[in-house]
């Protein structure tokens, strides 16, 4: 019995051990099995996020470089991540170092990758921002084709985060019905009969600035400058119904955009990191986005106040009146956001003031270099006008000056491109393009371009438009277009170029302009081409009391 009962204790024992150990290994089992699902389930998402990645990054960039070197097009080959941006930013520091001599060949320094490319590789070509594919095209008839086509083939690129800072969701990047309800309100403002009107304002602010110059006379005048608060005083006005002063902030908040967005042009953006660490330059953009919709907003509820209390019956004609009014709209679909109105206020203070402030500095300096056609053109001027204001008939009859600013526009307009993109596969000329791609049509290469122009192409020749546009160009409207081309073209076109006439009308009548020996020729690109170190002239009057 006594050992009957040991072994059966013993057997119990044993059964309890096996137990034990079957337990202590299904928890083993279990815990692997936790542990190596810890470790397995990130290390997919890594994997899944890695082929991702190369996929993006390397698989689509090379398929869709391939597929455009079969039909020709070719360019600097795709570097992973980057791109071209190390190459581009290179040639552009080295090109913005040195000064240019005292030519309008200005081509290769503003943009120093697009001509060293077009050279290399032909008219059309493949170059890569970051991982974005763009086709540049300078061909007239594919140029003709992208921004005249009414089907939306060729949209708008999305704008990079830093351009949304600058103009927001403004009439320039808009698309579809929102854009055709904010164009209606800019054509209000900029046609016909409000266009005429708009002539007194110009020439009160011309002759505040020519009020100061006065004592300025035999001295060095910086001029980028001086137009520069000449068009923030005309656009303040026509536009705004206000003062300089009032839009102050705005436009030196603008200003900074500007060139936040400039540094920023290609620069490689990895969306992930972005989002975990913003840089520098792009807080200072929130920041600076955030203090425009404030002032903008303080400059429209002064405008509502007056309504309010009984000082105005409406919010005003103007373009901010116009805003307004579409603001308070009572019908949905008619109604502005407040952040409709904001980037409209933001696109028209800064492409009002950026445009002819440029186009007027670069005037001055040809016809300073140029005194044959500074001649002929205040001749014009006096024919017409006498020592009197400007009127709206006599501008329309301004035949040399009107050439004078065509070739101005040719040789130092807009450089930055119109910028389209594809969405989905489309033919362009004898071209298939694949979807999501960008395409860049440069005008400043086809304004420079010998096959359009002639072997003269980088001369100041304003008797190329004596016989109009069509003529110059040979009738290929892709040859010439510094506002744009198509449906898309600058609804503020005709004003620009008013303001332009008034204010150099008024400065022909005054005075002679020579160039000074401080000048140092470097033209620059942000937005518009601007003169790195501004344009030192010095003023001659023509009456001893002026």
């Amino acid at each position: 019995m006594v050992t009957s009962t040991i072994i059966e204790n013993s057997e119990s024992q044993l059964l309890l051990r096996l137990k034990g150990t079957s337990e202590f290994r299904i928890k083993r089992t279990k815990m692997s099995a936790l542990t190596e699902l810890v470790i397995l389930v990130p290390f997919c998402f890594f994997l899944v996020a890695l082929i991702r990645f190369l996929y993006d990054y390397l698989w689509v960039p090379l398929r869709i470089q391939h597929l455009l070197n079969s039909q020709g097009i070719k360019g600097p080959p795709y570097k992973f991540i980057h791109g071209n941006n190390h190459e581009v930013t290179k040639m552009k520091k080295e090109a913005l170092s040195k000064p240019l001599g005292l030519t309008d060949d200005i081509f290769p320094k503003v943009q120093p990758h697009i001509y060293t490319w077009i050279n290399r590789y032909g008219r059309n070509y493949l170059y890569w921002n970051g991982i974005r594919p763009e086709l540049v095209i300078s061909e007239p008839e594919l140029v003709k084709e992208v921004l005249k086509n009414s089907e939306n083939t060729f949209p708008k690129k999305k704008p990079s985060i830093f351009f949304s800072k600058l103009l927001g969701n403004g009439l320039v990047l808009l698309e579809g019905e929102k854009w055709v309800k904010h164009r209606k309100l800019a054509n209000h403002v900029f046609h016909g009969e409000r266009l005429k009107n708009m002539t007194p304002a110009v020439i009160a602010s011309v002759e505040t600035m020519l009020e100061k110059w006065k004592g300025q006379k035999g001295k060095e005048i910086e001029v980028f400058q001086e137009f520069r608060l000449l068009t923030s005083e005309v656009i303040s006005r026509t536009a705004f119904g206000s003062s300089y002063l009032e839009g102050e902030k705005i436009f030196a908040m603008l200003k900074e955009l500007s060139i936040i967005m400039s540094r920023n042009n290609f620069k490689t953006r990895i969306p992930l990191i972005n989002k975990l660490w913003k840089p520098v330059d792009m807080l200072k953009s929130e920041e600076l986005a955030k203090g425009i919709q404030d002032c903008v907003m303080k400059i429209v509820k002064k405008r509502e106040d007056k309504v309010v209390n009984g000082e105005a019956d409406s919010f005003g004609n103007d373009f901010l009146g116009l805003l307004v009014n579409a603001y308070h709209d009572s019908n949905e679909n008619n109604r502005l956001s407040v952040e409709d109105l904001v980037d409209e206020c933001k696109t028209f203070y800064f492409a009002g003031q950026e445009t002819v402030n440029s186009l007027l500095a670069w005037i001055v300096l040809l016809l300073a270099t140029h005194g044959d056609w500074q001649d002929k053109a205040r001749r014009e001027v006096i024919d017409i006008f006498g020592n009197r204001n400007p009127d709206s008939e006599g501008i329309s009859k301004l035949k040399t000056i009107t050439m004078i600013i065509y070739e101005t526009l040719r040789l130092y307009g807009p450089s930055n491109g119109l910028q389209r993109r594809v969405t989905r596969e489309v033919q362009l000329g004898k071209l298939v393009l694949p979807a999501n791609i960008d395409i860049l049509v440069q005008n400043i290469a086809l304004h420079h371009d010998p096959h359009q122009w002639g072997d003269d192409v980088h001369l100041f020749k304003p008797e190329r438009f004596e016989e109009g546009i069509a003529k110059a160009t040979n009738y290929n409207a892709a040859a010439f277009f510094p506002f744009g081309l198509g449906p898309r073209s600058c609804v503020g076109m005709s004003f620009a170029i008013t303001e332009t006439k008034v204010a150099l009308s008024m400065i022909l009548q005054r005075y002679t302009i020579t160039l000074s020996p401080a000048y140092v020729h470097s033209p620059m690109p942000i937005l518009a081409i601007r003169p790195q170190h501004g344009i030192q002239v010095i003023l001659k009057s023509l009456h001893n009391n002026a």
